[in-house]
């Protein structure tokens, strides 16, 4: 594995884009009472399928800027973005650091690169239909120089989960 994972989980993608139109959102709330009267034969059966409305630009907001401000070498700029109390799932690695721990570990982290660019594929904000569980997943392209020079790039998918605004795990 390498060393350069930016922080939360690689995971589940969730599916469609909104363009924040109203015409669309109509048409979304249309197609999302069409789609849910459709009972579904998946292949694999999980506790809640379908269990997902559209979340808040806001979550992204937070997500986005979380990462910018990581890309930017502005560490503090990015745990702002973060809970008092943060889940972290990688491989081989699922923990709960305090914002505090969060930040020494992005500091290290971020302390090995020389230069970083972050190329955004897409991202979805979404929203338990209970209204208890907010996520944002963003896809993207993440190249760097490292201290020593090396050069690099991975592609990333990040499930972040966020509760009163903050990035919690």
């Amino acid at each position: 594995m390498k060393k350069n994972s930016f922080l939360f989980l690689t995971a589940i993608a969730f599916a469609s884009c909104n363009s924040g139109t109203a015409t669309n959102d109509a048409m979304n709330d249309s197609s999302a009472s069409t789609a849910s009267a459709t009972t579904m034969n998946y292949p694999y059966t999980i506790d809640h399928p379908d269990y997902w409305n559209m979340g808040s630009n806001e979550n992204t907001m937070v997500a986005l800027s979380a990462l910018k401000a990581f890309e930017n070498g502005d560490v503090p700029g990015s745990v702002k973005y973060f809970g008092d109390s943060v889940q972290l799932q990688f491989d081989a690695m699922d923990t709960t650091l305090s914002n505090d721990a969060l930040k020494t570990m992005f500091t290290n982290l971020r302390n090995g690169y020389k230069s970083m660019d972050v190329k955004m594929g897409d991202w979805e904000s979404v929203i338990s239909k209970d209204k208890t569980e907010e996520w944002v997943t963003v896809w993207y392209r993440q190249k760097w120089e490292d201290v020593k020079g090396n050069k690099d790039s991975s592609d990333y998918i990040n499930d972040l989960k966020l509760k009163d605004g903050k990035i919690v795990r």
